[in-house]
């Protein structure tokens, strides 16, 4: 009988220390530079969509960001509440938006950055918790954008800041893309920088080809991915345990 008692606690512990690792949900809401593409804008690229390269098999990513949408227009159309059903106690909630809620000729995205845009920050950050999630906010992604001084120029306004804010009053973990991508923008330059946007050669798709400082293209894409992977490696979380490759 003590034998085998001795061996079921043996068994034990056995399991405990080679146990496996449970799996890792992240859904990722925001706009087209984090969404996912079709295969006929290609090389349009969201960095959403290469994200799950610098991490394990065992984080699952959960890609709902689309094209055009806002903190407003994604609560109102519905896709907040269908990834509130969808979470579970310990998931991650990846949070960016901000380009589109500046179309203030558009009543349907726009928000006050201080007003709707903080408080729908918020909301999402709330109703994450309540479900035992893990929110995490990263501001956007700059515009390519450069004065005759080849200085790049801020488009956002007071939308990154406003999430800062809301970052530190609700003690939420911040990536602050923004200033990441601007940093990288401007050590490149403006024309070598194109090769992290949307400028394509004509294609019979598009005649004219592609001149767009606002989306990416897959090298793009991955290095904005790298920057934000570099910084939730550093976060007291368990989703840093599983990054795998940072560049």
């Amino acid at each position: 009988m003590k034998a085998q008692i001795s061996i079921l606690i043996l068994a034990l512990l056995l399991t405990a220390c080679t146990g496996v690792e449970e799996n890792v949900d992240v859904f990722m809401i925001g706009d087209s530079t984090m969404s996912n593409k079709k295969a006929e804008v290609y090389p349009e690229t969201g960095w959403g969509q290469v994200v799950d390269q610098f991490f394990d098999d065992q984080v699952t990513f959960h890609n709902h960001a689309v094209n055009g949408r806002s903190t407003k227009s994604f609560i109102t159309e519905g896709r907040w509440d269908a990834v509130l059903d969808s979470l579970m106690a310990g998931d991650y909630v990846f949070i960016q938006f901000g380009h589109n809620d500046q179309k203030d000729q558009d009543s349907t995205r726009y928000t006050e950055p201080y007003g709707a845009y903080s408080q729908n920050l918020e909301k999402y950050v709330r109703e994450s918790r309540e479900k035992g999630a893990i929110p995490i906010l990263f501001t956007s992604i700059v515009r390519r954008k450069f004065d005759e001084n080849s200085q790049l120029i801020d488009t956002h306004g007071d939308y990154p800041e406003a999430m800062r804010k809301v970052a530190q009053e609700l003690d939420v973990p911040l990536i602050d893309l923004q200033k990441l991508t601007a940093d990288l923008v401007q050590a490149m330059g403006d024309e070598p920088s194109k090769a992290l946007y949307l400028w394509t050669e004509p294609t019979e798709r598009y005649p004219e080809g592609r001149q767009d400082d606002t989306h990416l293209r897959v090298s793009g894409a991955k290095a904005v991915a790298s920057l934000a992977t570099k910084e939730l490696a550093k976060l007291p979380n368990d989703l840093a345990d599983h990054v795998v490759q940072q560049d």
